[in-house]
């Protein structure tokens, strides 16, 4: 019976000195891009080489343990399923915080129990956590994070959690502003869609019940309707729209508002003369819809100021405040 091969042992930071003719301390210098020694440009370019020709990958867990504390930052994965307008918005914070050290970790795992989340993320012993939904976490869950090492806790929340470094941001205020709109505007029979796709409840669910605090106050109804990112769905959804008797809809965002709104006129329903549709993030693409989309505005923060604030937070404890994201009604034809 053949032997099985054994695994190629993994290249060192001495095997990379020894290649480069360096110390060990200047391939860590150089590779770790550490501030402060002067490295010249032809050594630095030998050891490059050297790693490179060796296919050496530095440990994550040794430097941190030399630096006495890691450089991950874990992000929940969910984020990447919120839309256009913040996924983009992920791509620059991410950028920002490479430029601090920083790694930017995606956490796949869901879970119902923040605790089981919090017990799950400080495994991984992160210098810090950031969330953008923020209302899940509770002091518990910081606390659990706290003793794991996890230095810089910073969350978007609608209300402050003790131990979380809190940016203002309710979802709800969302949802009542699409809503109050929607009422100006004389809709009477609102109907405000809840995606399907999972892990978007989390904040649909908020901002449904922004929508329904404001119709409280007034002679309106609110009907929530689920509805799945694609073609289908929206086409039975808007078959059956005439059943429901809506004549106005929030839709989440501006991508399952366009959705929504283009099965509507495919069968026959005139927007805005029958049903008003209002989106939320106020894409580039919104304004060329025809007809052009209502839309509610999310002025997010810079994501420089954002990393920058978590920096603070992990190298000294605390940060300055970042400005909290205000929704603001941008009127179109869609209504």
């Amino acid at each position: 019976m053949a032997e099985e091969a054994s695994a190629p042992a993994s290249a060192t930071s001495a095997d990379v000195a020894r290649l480069a003719g360096v110390s060990r301390a200047t391939v860590s210098f150089v590779l770790n891009d550490t501030q402060g020694h002067r490295v010249s440009e032809g050594t630095r370019a030998r050891v490059l080489a050297a790693a490179a020709q060796l296919g050496y990958v530095p440990n994550a867990a040794a430097r941190s343990l030399r630096a006495g504390r890691s450089n991950l930052v874990l992000m929940p994965a969910s984020v990447s399923a919120v839309g256009r307008l913040v996924s983009e918005w992920v791509d620059d914070l991410v950028s920002e915080l490479e430029r601090h050290g920083y790694t930017t970790v995606m956490h796949a795992g869901r879970f119902d129990d923040p605790l089981e989340a919090a017990r799950a993320w400080a495994e991984l012993r992160p210098a810090a956590v950031l969330s953008l939904d923020g209302d899940r976490l509770t002091p518990q869950t910081a606390e659990v994070l706290r003793r794991a090492g996890v230095r810089g806790m910073l969350a978007f929340a609608s209300h402050p959690v003790d131990g979380v470094h809190t940016i203002a941001f309710d979802h709800a205020s969302v949802g009542a502003t699409a809503t109050r709109h929607l009422i100006d505007r004389g809709r009477t029979r609102i109907g405000v869609v809840i995606p399907s796709e999972r892990g978007l409840d989390t904040l649909a669910r908020p901002r449904l019940a922004g929508a329904e605090q404001v119709a409280a106050r007034h002679p309106v109804t609110v009907t929530p309707v689920e509805l799945a990112y694609t073609r289908e769905s929206a086409t039975a959804l808007a078959r059956r729209w005439r059943e429901l008797g809506l004549d106005g809809v929030f839709a989440y965002n501006d991508e399952y508002a366009a959705l929504l709104m283009h099965a509507l006129l495919a069968e026959g329903i005139p927007v805005p003369d029958e049903v008003a549709v209002v989106g939320c993030d106020d894409l580039v693409l919104s304004a060329l819809q025809r007809p052009a989309l209502t839309s509610v505005a999310l002025e997010l923060p810079s994501a420089a100021s954002v990393a920058d604030a978590l920096h603070a937070l992990v190298a000294r404890g605390t940060a300055p405040g970042v400005p909290g994201i205000e929704p603001a009604l941008v009127h179109r034809q869609s209504s």
